[in-house]
């Protein structure tokens, strides 16, 4: 079953999303589609600043596919200083993608 996720990180910016991207693609920059991540599940990603911060939108395949990309992503939020949050998590009942 598909999985939304959020993530709302009070403080973080723009700049330290983009230093999690470069550490997650070794230094490729920005993601772009789904096979840029460093594991596979990833139906969609949203991003953009919040009124507190930093907002993120992902749907995944499964929640196990989202447990494993959150181990790899864990330690790239600490070291580019992001505060650390627990995502939201809903069940998708539906997903439409272009």
């Amino acid at each position: 079953m598909s999985i939304i996720i959020t993530f709302d990180f009070p403080g973080a910016t723009q700049a330290q999303y983009e230093q999690v991207t470069d550490l997650m693609t070794a230094g490729r920059g920005l993601v772009k589609k789904p096979s840029d991540w460093p594991v596979p599940g990833l139906i969609s990603h949203a991003t953009g600043p919040s009124p507190t911060g930093w907002f993120v939108t992902d749907v995944w395949e499964s929640k196990e596919a989202f447990q494993s990309f959150g181990e790899r992503l864990a330690p790239l939020l600490r070291e580019a200083g992001m505060p650390q949050v627990e995502p939201t998590i809903y069940e998708a009942f539906n997903v439409v993608t272009g």
